[in-house]
């Protein structure tokens, strides 16, 4: 027994020898397990932690995406209307060449949604924002060499809107997290229908086309709620590559996606059996144009039929650059922002602005300014440069072209609205003329004598510097210009004498007249003191010598007083303009304001009639076949200006000639205005409903002696006819036409202090007229 013992604990003893170094194995390598355990759960509680603290400060970085402001980024219409009174595209204004046509959910229709969402985001209605299901199917197809896409049309919107696109390694994988939240977020904040019409609307489709009711336009001349389902199908299955399945560029692309969205369709019960057929079966009419537009009968109009500009799409027309300048003068003075500013927001905004242009009437005149044969004989392409502008009696601005050849560019120079220039005699109908016949100051037949005025000069040593002004438009005395004839009112105005019109000025002064121009006929461009120059004076008001001068477009306005009854119109492109949500954001208010009387505003009509009608008027070359036409021509000094402002029963037009830098015009090279008038607008006016201008009954008409300028009296044997305002009629001649006595009515004018011994002499040199000065 004892033997046994003793075995047993040699046993135990042997045992423990041979398991000591298994347990001390054993014991590190646990140890050593344990430590990796532990490093790994630090590691992965560290990483954890620290990718959570990136997710974190990833979302606290990534900005809210909100829709509220998403419609007010989208493409501005500017509209025209057409012969049958519809109104029609004439050109559109985007952001970048982005064309965006914003359209509510509700015009949209079910089978359009329905193709986009089924084509993009078959669980649309059922995600929260991120459909799971659909990103382990594409990372499926990936592994399996199949690529397709797992964004949501809540994430698309998110990327669409953000324009956060970052696809490069780590970048990616951020802009994926931030795609994800800000998804998530938004299903959060808004409905389905809200991110859907969200979505419908940016959606990206090629040829800079964004969102449905632009690609509709553009590929099938359709608003969004006309299209078919194939052409509907045809849209969304662009979305998926949009370069490479264009229906145009691209056919084949298209219709296999198109096949595979109506399947899908089917398959879900979007569609019946049979309108699947139909789709499939239908033969698009594919258009590809934003420049087309269609009317109440379907007749489609391109840009050859809107503008005689073959650039008209890339260039547009200076109409249209008009309408541009005038709405953002209107943004700048109702919102108080920049020019800058204001053309941002109108190009962006969405608006739709509809204009007062005449079509017909602008493509003529355009057709007229690219061909130089408007201009001159042979076709010279070295002709001065010129500026055309129609308009109705009450400011509408039909028609407008601000340079002769090709237009160069979108918003360049348009010498009809910006430029500047001296509008020499065209300017005495409303300086002088016309307020001294509305205040009764002179009648149809008063009478002046063709001499000049002799200013009063203390520095000189005889006390007056002249005699001044020339006439530029009478054969008169050798040397002076001057004939030294007694001249009815009309005739003064027919044959364009400077020296009536510096009388009449007198007679009013010079700042009554400047008051007329500045602040009743809104010539905002004079100038009344600047620098030591100012336009209240004898020179600027008689003969149009101005500081600046003035833009024709203003000339045009002011023009309007002599055919509506004395009223003035402010001028516009622009009838109104509505903003992306309906509202009127500027109506034109058509308030004329009274300029001088109806009376006298026909008397004016009268006059003007006869420097077309007259013998020696200076527009008689632009005489008309059965339309009557009131005229005035302008020349300025030096020739560097030519101008022609002609009215017609229905419209008031103006004309200017010269050179950018004012230089002689060499009138050898090119037709005189009344010739380029007529070149331009002739077969336009004759063609006018209306062909003669309406009587006032605030005007009569009287014989008048041609010898006294007095209503002839039973005794004169010389008569003619003359309108009289009611207001202002002439005394009756006696018929005692004495030969040494001055006429009465007769306007001789002299300012204080001169010589008038000099000034009988001068004006008795070959006339023996006894007559009294009026200072």
């Amino acid at each position: 027994m004892q033997n046994f013992l003793q075995t047993l604990k040699k046993i135990r003893r042997t045992v423990r020898k041979i398991l000591r170094p298994i347990k001390k194995t054993i014991g590190t390598v646990c140890t050593a397990l344990l430590c990796i355990i532990l490093v790994a759960v630090l590691s992965v509680t560290i990483i954890g932690s620290a990718f959570t603290v990136y997710i974190v400060n990833l979302m606290e970085g990534t900005s809210e995406v909100v829709l509220d402001n998403v419609s007010s980024n989208y493409t501005t219409y500017i509209y025209a209307q057409n012969e049958k009174n519809e109104w029609i595209p004439y050109d559109i204004l985007t952001s970048e060449g982005e064309k965006r046509i914003w359209c509510n959910l509700e015009d949209i229709p079910q089978m359009v949604q329905d193709a986009f969402v089924y084509s993009e985001d078959e669980r649309f209605y059922s995600h929260d924002g991120v459909d799971y299901q659909g990103i382990l199917s594409a990372l499926r197809d990936t592994l399996t060499g199949f690529k397709r896409g797992g964004s949501t049309i809540t994430q698309q919107t998110v990327k669409n809107l953000t324009g956060d696109n970052e696809a490069d390694r780590f970048a990616g994988i951020a802009r994926k997290l931030r795609e994800l939240y800000r998804a998530v977020q938004l299903e959060k904040k808004y409905t389905k229908d809200d991110i859907l019409e969200t979505y419908l609307n940016i959606v990206p489709l090629n040829n800079n086309i964004y969102g449905v009711q632009a690609a509709a336009n553009y590929y099938y001349n359709k608003d969004c709620d006309e299209l078919s389902l194939a052409e509907a199908v045809s849209i969304a299955a662009i979305t998926r590559s949009p370069t490479n399945n264009d229906p145009i560029k691209h056919p084949d692309n298209n219709r296999k996606r198109f096949k595979i969205i109506l399947d899908i369709m089917l398959d879900n019960g979007a569609i019946s059996t049979v309108e699947y057929n139909e789709a499939m079966n239908e033969e698009l009419n594919l258009i590809g144009s934003m420049s087309y537009a269609k009317t109440e009968d379907n007749q489609k109009i391109d840009s050859s039929q809107l503008s005689a500009y073959e650039n008209f799409d890339d260039v547009s027309s200076y109409y249209v650059d008009s309408v541009i300048n005038q709405c953002c003068d209107i943004f700048m003075d109702k919102y108080g922002i920049t020019w800058e500013d204001a053309y941002e927001k109108l190009r962006s905004g969405g608006y739709e602005v509809y204009t007062c242009v005449d079509l017909d009437i602008q493509k003529k005149i355009e057709e007229k300014y690219l061909d130089y044969y408007t201009f001159s004989e042979d076709g010279n392409h070295e002709v001065p440069q010129s500026a055309f502008i129609v308009m109705d009696y009450s400011g509408r601005v039909l028609g407008v072209v601000g340079g002769i050849g090709e237009k160069e560019a979108p918003l360049c120079l348009n010498r009809a609205t910006q430029s500047t220039r001296q509008p020499g005699s065209a300017i005495k109908p409303l300086a002088s003329y016309s307020l001294a016949v509305d205040k009764d100051i002179i009648t149809w037949s008063s009478r002046f004598l063709d001499v000049p005025l002799l200013i009063k000069d203390s520095s000189l040593e005889n006390g007056y510097g002249g005699p001044w002004p020339r006439n530029y438009s009478t054969t008169g005395a050798y040397r002076t210009s001057w004939s030294k004839e007694f001249n009815f009112t009309y005739q003064c105005l027919q044959r364009s004498l400077n020296t009536t019109a510096a009388q009449i000025v007198e007679l009013l002064t010079p700042s009554a007249c400047f008051e007329q121009l500045y602040y009743k006929l809104h010539l905002d461009s004079l100038v009344l003191y600047r620098d030591g120059s100012t336009d209240v004076a004898r020179s600027p008001m008689s003969v149009g010598a101005l500081t600046d001068g003035v833009r024709l477009i203003d000339m045009a306005a002011a023009y309007q007083i002599f055919g509506n009854g004395g009223y003035y119109y402010e001028p516009t492109f622009i009838s109104r303009i509505i903003d992306n949500t309906g509202e009127i954001v500027y109506n034109h208010r058509y308030t004329g304001e009274m300029v001088i009387s109806e009376g006298s505003s026909y008397v004016m009509n009268r006059m003007m009639e006869t420097v077309v009608s007259g013998s020696r008027g200076t527009a008689r070359k632009a005489k008309l076949d059965g339309v009557e036409l009131i005229a005035k021509t302008g020349t300025t000094q030096d020739w560097n200006d030519l101008w022609f402002m002609g009215c017609t029963p229905e419209y008031v037009t103006g004309l200017w000639i010269g050179h950018d830098t004012p230089t002689e015009i060499d009138t050898d090279n090119c037709y005189g205005s009344p010739d380029m008038w007529s070149n331009i607008f002739k077969d336009i006016a004759e063609n006018e409903e209306i062909k003669t201008f309406k009587p006032s009954s605030q005007v009569v008409t009287r014989e008048y002696c041609t010898v006294t300028g007095l209503v002839a009296g039973d005794n004169c044997s010389s008569k003619n006819i003359g309108y009289y305002k009611r207001t202002n009629i002439p005394g009756v001649c006696s018929g005692e036409h004495l030969g040494d006595d001055i006429p009465s009515g007769t306007t001789v004018i002299v300012t204080d202090g001169i010589d008038t011994d000099y000034y009988e002499e001068l004006t008795h040199e070959h006339y023996n007229y006894r007559f009294e000065i009026l200072s």
